[in-house]
């Protein structure tokens, strides 16, 4: 399965999603500037070059062929301007027909629904593309980014791992369930 699935452009009401390319890390590293992002995930905003080396490294793919990473940049259509990320790492022996998910926005533009618009335009567009559950890790105190993954069809499981909760949805019928 996952071998087929290559990030495209996923429409959402006021967001464009777009495959990450190199090419986006100046304006991204300013988007992901403030220190306060990696409250909950630890390390620091990188410098324009650093970021465009790991986009180059992201849009290079995976070195382990049965491993798919999907990223995208948030492309606001009103403010046209970028404004965070969202990623999904397909496949693996251990995850099958599973996608872990992750996403931030931009301190200047928290708080207005984008992260959540791009969470479920994501969960969706992997429904449609035969994955059969979606996860993600969040920071128990992380009260927002939990917030994004309950409106986007998540639930917090009882499993930890390095210190975060695992959220999962069942996806079925190309929208997700509740199934813990």
């Amino acid at each position: 399965m996952s071998h087929r699935v290559r990030a495209a452009v996923i429409p959402a009401a006021r967001l464009e999603l777009r495959p990450l390319l190199p090419e986006h890390a100046p304006e991204m590293a300013e988007v992901l500037s403030d220190p306060a992002l990696h409250t909950f995930t630890g390390g620091a905003p990188l410098a324009p070059a650093a970021l465009r080396a790991r986009y180059e490294r992201l849009h290079a793919g995976s070195p382990d062929p049965e491993v798919v990473w999907c990223n995208w940049v948030l492309h606001a259509s009103a403010e046209r301007c970028l404004v965070g990320t969202v990623q999904a790492t397909l496949g693996g022996p251990a995850a099958d027909r599973t996608a872990e998910v992750a996403w931030v926005v931009g301190t200047p533009w928290q708080g207005r629904g984008y992260a959540t618009e791009a969470a479920r335009a994501l969960v969706g567009w992997l429904a449609a593309r035969s994955v059969s559950q979606v996860i993600a890790h969040i920071h128990p105190r992380h009260r927002a980014s939990a917030a994004v993954a309950r409106a986007a069809g998540l639930a917090p499981t009882g499993h930890w791992q390095d210190g975060e909760v695992r959220w999962r949805a069942v996806v079925a019928g190309g929208g997700p369930s509740h199934e813990p």
